[in-house]
């Protein structure tokens, strides 16, 4: 459902972009408050999950079991710093490692069975709802997307730095 002046922030108006602009300033901390107010189940609440641990369960849930090396270059970080990951998560019974049936010398990661339940619950809402607003986009459009709010993320990065 589209709220009233959105479509024209985005289309017209005097300044383009400084009503598009207008718009998601007051768009983007609504979505960060409902994004925040998910429910953590409650069989994972005791295990103190940050925004990390989130994307790298959303690969694995998603994508399935996966080494270390493949789940770095989807997280665009080194392996070390997904295998410290993996170790905190494995410690806490959430992924579990197996050996790799092809190279015995490569772990497999995926997330423990007893596990999958309450993850799939609180992670398969979000990504319904970006399929739902994502669907009716080319696939063009929806690159342009994503690459813009990569941007966008790239140019806050920016600003904390400077």
């Amino acid at each position: 459902m589209s709220r009233p002046g959105a479509r024209d922030a985005v289309e017209g108006g005097e300044n383009e972009v400084d009503d598009a602009v207008r718009a998601l300033l007051l768009l983007m901390p609504r979505m960060v408050g409902r994004v925040k107010k998910i429910p953590v189940p409650e069989a994972l609440q005791s295990f103190a999950l940050a925004p990390r641990h989130l994307s790298l369960l959303c690969y694995l849930l998603f994508d399935g079991p996966m080494t270390v090396n493949e789940l770095a270059a989807r997280l665009q970080v080194a392996p070390t710093t997904v295998s410290l990951l993996v170790g905190d998560l494995s410690r806490k019974g959430i992924l579990e490692r197996r050996e790799d049936e092809a190279d015995r010398r490569r772990r497999i990661i995926g997330i423990a069975a007893d596990q999958q339940p309450a993850i799939t619950a609180w992670l398969a809402p979000g990504a319904a709802a970006w399929r739902k607003a994502l669907a009716p986009l080319t696939p063009d459009q929806r690159q342009l997307f994503v690459d813009t709010l990569l941007a966008y993320e790239a140019a806050v990065g920016g600003a904390d730095q400077g």
